[in-house]
């Protein structure tokens, strides 16, 4: 079983540049599936079903289901391509339907008072403000935020903070992410409170040596119960689904806000074009006269 797992597993990394957390949940996935088979190169599509049942039975979501599903597919993609075996047992499998949740997204409103309410009056909300805005600012993902390093902030000619940012994201695609002026601004501020030695952007005293993402998590809900928001429907990812949602309700093309995302497939990014939708047929419920109940 390692042999072939192993030979698909650095066919990932070659061809598409797959990430070290990715291939371990492709090991992951795939180890506890072919467990379950007679053999890692002639299972049948019966095994598969089983195993899909298996999973449903155990009550597994959906989502997670599609995502093991993903990995046989691939793999056995793989080895037919590879000549291991003649045929795909998984071409004509169904993938589980999957519910469709519209991300949580905050209004400008509700932005502006986050920010609003995050004062610069010590070391630590003067991080925890930057945080904030260069996350609204260039719609990181919070993994890539925590892990900046400063040498991923480009200097322009006269010296100051260029207003962009590159980062290398999932398959270690590099991608440009945009910095607004109060972004910058705060950078600007809070760079100069930085120990010159550090590489980190955000430094932390644990293990990874930056900022966790839980550890961001915990002081974004804090300051959400500040500033009298929800805390219970703000996170780090609610930044970035308000990032994409904010620029396509501004006219932004969707294939712009699909490269400063980092989104592979365009159809990944249409979510966003639900979530306005959904914001303007809630706009005429509340405000046209005929939607008003008698």
């Amino acid at each position: 079983m390692a042999q072939y797992l192993e030979l698909f597993l650095e066919s990932l990394i070659a061809e598409r540049g797959a990430s070290t957390n990715t291939i371990e949940a492709y090991r992951r996935d795939l180890t506890d599936f072919l467990a379950k088979t007679t053999s890692p190169s002639t299972y049948t599509r019966e095994e598969i079903e089983a195993y899909l049942a298996q999973l449903s039975k155990k009550q597994f979501a959906p989502s997670t289901r599609a995502r093991k599903l993903s990995a046989i597919k691939q793999y056995s993609r793989f080895l037919m391509e590879e000549k291991l075996r003649e045929d795909n047992p998984t071409a004509t499998l169904q993938t589980p339907k999957q519910a469709r949740h519209l991300p949580k997204v905050m209004s400008t409103e509700a932005m502006r008072q986050l920010l609003t309410s995050l004062d610069t009056s010590s070391a630590d909300q003067l991080r925890l403000k930057t945080l904030v805005a260069v996350l609204y600012a260039s719609g990181l993902r919070v993994s890539e935020l925590v892990s900046l390093k400063r040498t991923q902030l480009q200097k322009q000619a006269n010296g100051n903070i260029a207003p962009y940012i590159i980062v290398r994201g999932k398959g270690d695609k590099e991608r440009l992410a945009p910095l607004n002026q109060n972004a910058l601004s705060l950078l600007k501020e809070y760079v100069a409170t930085l120990d010159a030695k550090c590489p980190w952007l955000f430094p932390s005293r644990g293990a990874s040596g930056h900022l966790t993402r839980q550890r961001f998590g915990q002081m974004l809900k804090a300051a959400a119960l500040k500033a009298n928001l929800d805390a219970t429907s703000i996170s780090p990812h609610t930044l970035r689904h308000s990032f994409a949602t904010h620029l396509l309700s501004g006219g932004a093309d969707l294939r712009v806000i699909q490269e400063l995302l980092g989104h592979a497939d365009i159809t990944t990014t249409q979510i966003y074009t639900h979530v306005a939708n959904q914001e303007l047929q809630d706009l005429v419920r509340q405000h046209h006269p005929l939607s008003r109940k008698a």
